[in-house]
């Protein structure tokens, strides 16, 4: 019996798409990501000689180990074709030391989609395993552990247990925590605004107040309006004094890359960053559709790239003339800006095929893959196709010599707007048709008071495109970094923001006092660019780790001796232990804070903190709804008398019945603010804002 070639890739399911596409002559197993890393208990990294990793292989992973070793005993030949990015390139690499293969043979298959062509171009142009991408990977993994196992224990021993530090995660805990000092710091400024509303024949429209003697003026207090509205008189007719015409074009944004679809689809489709990238995932390595069989439907989702191929672009060329005509054809190439360091490698995330619409094959994704696949098409589709052309129109209005302007849009062509709109996208203001010495008719002056916001708090979108945009972090540490702060209780999302909480605070202290390198933007930015230099070559990784750490040592000896041990008091919760009758505690915990009883460890008695909401139990009658956090940290509502009732929603239940079936009335979130309804029958009340 001949031998069959093997091919491993990452996971199960990429394999059995790869399989299909290969053939007869080759199995493909998964190595399911990692098989060797640097030991958990220890630091792994002989510091003295030359920072010599010391790799073990992972808890769990001996039988699948054992699996590979032996199907490559068995093959032909051994192809490695894990993911196409540096982490990708290191599996390669860990899998070739373990299956004792040579690292100078050209056996690494890779492709940036998972499609017929390009599995099998793979196939036939395979390469050695790419020894600076490796090393820029290994570079960042020995950083990241020489940070974390070196501050980690010292944050254990001045603070509490099960605390960690991280090159990425501190800035982005430092992002978060100096926001929330400016909210705390900024001081509010009055300024008003003045509102005309008019009317030209039959058609209303506003104005806002502009100035006077056509020079600008902002109105500061309220005697700046009161004079404004001095000198104008309410019963005589306002005059246009001018009309400008201007078509205005508006640009397709360009296609995804990791940190731009993180962001959109946290705008649009209320994904998390770590959703986003699971289900683009399982687009990714594939999905069945019927009788094709499993199809990768996107191109690789770890990219900070917007280059697109000239088959794809060829493709999406033919899809808009067949679908849209020639107008909706974007004749000018599409400029891509490259960051410094991206990895251009790769493609921006696509469609596999522009031909293969969302609603195709929308009856075989779930709910999640659809959304998410229409986003990416439509963006895709959207950056080939033309700018949406607007005609505006501004008008000033004049009246002793004050000026109003009125701003109007309508859309003229909508080019890429049929497939895709940005948040951004101007909706129509239609005025009516006006020219200069026409009479408008006012009909009310409204004066409004406001006051200047603080900056807002970070969403997770808003966080990762800070991230980016400052150069920290890369495409795939994104989604992990927000993760862990969370976990280490640093940060809390709040309203979908993100609050610092009081421990975060106390690690950012120590962080930024005694290792200010590691929270030092243009530092760490500078260190990312040097790991870029070792994958390109142009940089040893032994050399760039030991500038970073003999500093570095020396502020952790530094910082051993100087920190002192910080006390995190117990709050009292204001009632006793219900169990030995010692006062009840608010302690804070690794996911929050909790009560327990003072007189611990003697007695052991815990309580989570719960929220009542003042309404009592509709199922059992005797018991307290109270607001609970699921472990995706979703708020329900429950009974406090749990086990014994076993009452739930996702909804928030009032203290009313239904008037037509008397069940109980819950208040649920919708656009424009929040409606009353019936938990059993259709009874709604209208929307609260």
């Amino acid at each position: 019996m001949a031998k069959k070639n093997l091919v491993i890739v990452e996971s199960p399911t990429k394999a059995k798409t790869i399989e299909r596409y290969l053939g007869k002559n080759f199995k493909v197993v998964a190595s399911k990501g990692h098989l060797r890393d640097l030991p958990k208990s220890t630091m792994g990294i002989d510091v003295e000689n030359n920072y010599e990793p010391h790799y073990i292989s992972i808890r769990g992973k001996g039988d699948l180990i054992k699996s590979l070793k032996r199907e490559a005993k068995k093959a032909d030949k051994v192809y490695l074709a894990s993911d196409p990015d540096r982490e990708g390139e290191a599996i390669a690499w860990h899998l070739a030391h373990l299956l004792d293969l040579d690292i100078n043979e050209e056996n690494r298959m890779v492709f940036n989609e998972i499609t017929k062509d390009a599995v099998k171009n793979a196939r036939q142009h395979p390469r050695k395993i790419d020894m600076d991408l490796v090393d820029a990977q290994q570079a960042r993994r020995l950083l990241d552990r020489l940070v974390g196992y070196t501050i980690s224990p010292i944050l254990w021993k001045k603070v509490k247990k099960g605390l960690s530090a991280g090159r990425v995660q501190s800035i982005a805990l430092k992002l978060i925590i100096d926001r929330e000092n400016e909210i705390k710091a900024f001081q509010p400024e009055e300024y008003w605004s003045l509102t005309a509303k008019f009317k030209k024949q039959r058609s209303n429209f506003t104005a806002n107040y502009y100035g006077y003697q056509n020079e600008k003026k902002a109105l500061e207090k309220e005697p700046d309006v009161k004079a404004v509205l001095k000198d104008l008189d309410e019963t005589k007719p306002f005059h246009v004094q001018k009309v400008t015409k201007k078509e205005r074009k508006r640009n397709p944004a360009l296609p995804f890359t990791t940190s731009s679809l993180q962001q959109d689809a946290s705008n649009k489709l209320n994904f998390r960053t770590r959703k986003t990238m699971m289900v683009a995932q399982q687009l990714y390595e594939g999905v069945s559709l019927g009788r094709q069989g499993s199809v990768g439907l996107i191109t690789y989702m770890r990219t900070d790239s917007t280059r697109i191929s000239e088959t794809a672009k060829a493709e999406a060329i033919e899809y808009i003339l067949q679908e849209f005509g020639q107008e909706y054809l974007r004749t000018t190439p599409t400029k891509t800006k490259q960051k410094e360091g991206s990895q251009d490698a790769h493609e921006a995330i696509r469609p596999s095929s522009a031909m293969r619409t969302p609603a195709s094959i929308e009856k075989y994704l779930t709910k999640d893959q659809y959304k998410l696949y229409n986003l990416i098409w439509s963006r895709f589709m959207a950056s080939q196709m033309t700018p949406a052309v607007y005609d505006t129109v501004q008008v000033e209005i004049e009246q002793n010599q004050h000026i109003f302007k009125a701003n109007g849009s309508t859309i003229k062509f909508l080019g890429y707007q049929k497939v895709y709109k940005e948040k951004s996208d101007k909706k129509d203001n239609a005025l009516p048709i006006l020219a200069v010495g026409d009479e408008v008719t006012l009909q009310e002056l409204l004066p409004e008071q406001h006051f200047t916001q603080p900056p807002s708090r970070y969403s997770e979108a808003t966080l990762v495109r800070t991230l980016e945009e400052i150069g920290v972090g890369r495409p795939s540490t994104y989604a992990p970094t927000i993760e862990t702060i969370q976990k280490r209780y640093y940060v809390k999302l709040v309203a979908k923001r993100f609050e610092p909480t009081e421990l975060g605070e106390i690690v950012h202290n120590i962080i930024s006092t005694y290792f200010s390198n590691i929270v030092d933007t243009s530092f760490t930015v500078e260190m990312e660019r040097e790991l870029d230099q070792v994958e390109a070559g142009k940089e040893e990784w032994i050399k760039v780790i030991d500038r970073f750490y003999k500093p570095f040592k020396a502020e952790v000896d530094k910082a051993e001796e100087q920190i002192e041990k910080v006390q995190i008091k117990d709050e009292p919760a204001g009632f006793d232990c219900e169990e030995c009758g010692h006062p009840m505690v608010i302690k804070l915990g690794r996911f929050g804070k909790f009560y327990a009883c003072s007189n611990f460890p003697d007695c052991h008695n815990t309580k989570a903190i719960v929220k009542e909401i003042g309404v009592k139990c509709p199922d059992c009658h005797k018991g307290d709804i109270i607001e609970r956090k699921s472990k995706k940290n979703r708020i329900f509502y429950g009974c406090n008398s749990y086990p014994e009732c076993e009452f739930v929603s996702w909804d928030k239940p009032i203290a009313r019945n239904c008037p037509k079936c008397n069940s109980y009335l819950v208040e649920k979130k919708v656009k424009g603010g929040k409606q009353v309804q019936c938990s059993q029958c259709e009874y709604t009340e209208e929307v609260q804002k």
